[in-house]
């Protein structure tokens, strides 16, 4: 085996014992990306990039259904169109990328390179909206954005970045409400049932909500280490847009209203969620759901008559059941698993001449490392069960993990204890003051991750300054 082979299946860096390099290292060695050439810009390479199509596809399927059409606007906005909105503007405003130039001539006016693209549906909304007959108007577009962050790292902060935004106007605020829950249901949808990762559904601070919101709701998971990651968003805009931007239309009776709008993303973000939830010291783990490879065939002693024409068979009759493939490179067994498992391919089938010999194969589970034998009459059917048991024992196991994190202060020195000693969620009550919130992330660089849709009364008193408490919330520290 050539040097190079060697290197690529290298352990990485246990977890346990840095968890930064630990994530890293997978992403770098399961092929996932590389590095570009603006600081904080990634290249995904192929493997990575058919991961993050097969949710793409999965979640534009939902969005579709939801009676959602898919269109695509400029990356390019002009200075005074982002200038419209204040609080929108102030929020993203350390982040905006500029273009000051075309060619050798200096522009007139600044241009923004898209950080999101509220501003551009507005002004297309304020030319085309004109009676409640053009209501509700339903956009989504799948684009790259760019956010010039201070610091990076591949997929979970990067200055530009791969998602899905979803811009629409209705009649009515409790229409733009329905919306705004409804797409934050089809997030989780998504996350839970094909990623596997358990969410928190809840309603962000007025201090966490995206800039110019009425609110935000949002999904929160635990990663491995015990931090939060924000997973997807819905906003809710009500008028505020529509009377920066004049959207207006006439209703039934010919008077004139404001539109009441909604917005919601999920990026590929996710993908680093996806990484910290299933991963292990061997590598990337992929749910099956939306695994690029479902299973991989890898012939043992396939130099031998008979070995290869047994490996291609089986691909062809397990294409019925499962997205497969076949590794016949010349590259050795061990080096094969190896690669595979950093991948974190959910099944590996080994088949060489004792097993053609028994009419049996042996199967390996990448999520659990269990091996069996499976006769070949049995073959499809154990592939398909295995793949359904694969992908909900990932999604159980996340859950035990969230939940054996999940603490709860009544005290702001309980608060410091808990995240001195213990990783994960912390539930306390809060008086709804945002100088509580603050004081709270001051002293402990714990931020208010969502306020539950389910509540809780876990004290009367908030836990910071001690009066009246109005609601529990869920706090952590978060990428």
């Amino acid at each position: 085996m050539g040097k190079k082979n060697k290197q690529f299946v290298e352990k990485v860096t246990a977890m346990e014992d840095d968890f930064a390099q630990w994530y890293t290292d997978v992403v770098k060695q399961a092929d996932l990306v590389d590095y570009g050439l603006v600081r904080g810009t990634m290249i995904i390479k192929p493997y990575g990039y058919a991961i993050w199509e097969n949710i793409r596809n999965e979640l534009d399927k939902m969005i579709k259904e939801t009676g959602h059409s898919n269109v695509a606007f400029p990356i390019f906005i002009p200075e005074s169109l982002l200038q419209k909105e204040k609080d929108h503007v102030e929020g993203f405003a350390p982040e905006v990328a500029w273009v000051t130039h075309g060619g050798d001539e200096e522009l007139a006016e600044r241009i923004a390179v898209r950080p999101t693209s509220e501003a551009l549906f507005c002004d297309y909304y304020s030319k085309n909206i004109h009676s409640y007959r053009d209501l509700p108007m339903l956009y989504n577009q799948w684009a790259n954005v760019v956010r010039w962050e201070k610091t990076t790292r591949p997929f979970l902060r990067s200055s530009e970045f791969h998602w899905q935004e979803g811009h629409t106007a209705h009649a009515t605020d409790e229409d733009a409400s329905i919306e705004t829950e409804r797409m934050l249901g089809v997030y989780a949808d998504l996350v839970e049932n094909y990623l596997a990762i358990p969410v928190l559904k809840g309603r962000k601070t007025d201090k966490e909500k995206f800039a110019g919101a009425n609110y935000t709701l949002t999904i929160e998971s635990l990663m491995h280490d015990g931090r939060a990651l924000q997973s997807g968003t819905s906003h809710h805009f009500g008028s505020g847009f529509a009377e920066a931007f004049d959207i207006t239309y006439l209703d039934e009776n010919g008077e004139s209203q404001y539109v009441h709008q909604t917005s919601w993303g999920l990026s590929t973000r996710i993908m680093g969620g996806l990484i910290m939830v299933h991963g292990d010291n061997r590598g990337l783990v992929v749910p099956p759901r939306i695994a690029p490879t479902q299973v991989m065939i890898v012939p043992i002693a396939q130099h031998k008559e008979g070995v290869l024409d047994k490996a291609y068979d089986l691909r062809d009759q397990l294409k019925e059941v499962a997205r497969v493939d076949i590794d016949a490179s010349d590259k050795s067994p061990g080096w094969k698993f190896n690669e595979h498992e950093m991948k974190g391919v959910p099944i590996r089938v080994e088949i060489g001449p004792k097993d053609i010999e028994n009419e049996q194969v042996v199967i390996v589970r990448r999520d659990t490392g269990e091996k069996e034998f499976v006769a070949l009459k049995d073959l499809q059917a154990r592939i398909g069960a295995l793949l359904a048991d694969i992908q909900q024992n990932l999604f159980d196991k996340a859950l035990a993990h969230r939940n054996e994190k999940i603490n709860i202060a009544t005290t702001l020195e309980e608060f410091k204890q808990t995240l001195d000693e213990k990783t994960g969620f912390i539930k306390a009550m809060w008086c709804g003051d945002q100088a509580c919130e603050e004081k709270i992330k001051e002293d402990t660089q714990a931020t208010s991750r969502c306020i539950p849709f389910e509540q809780e009364k876990i004290s009367d008193t908030c836990v910071c300054c001690g009066k009246e408490a109005k609601e529990l919330v869920y706090w952590g520290k978060a990428y």
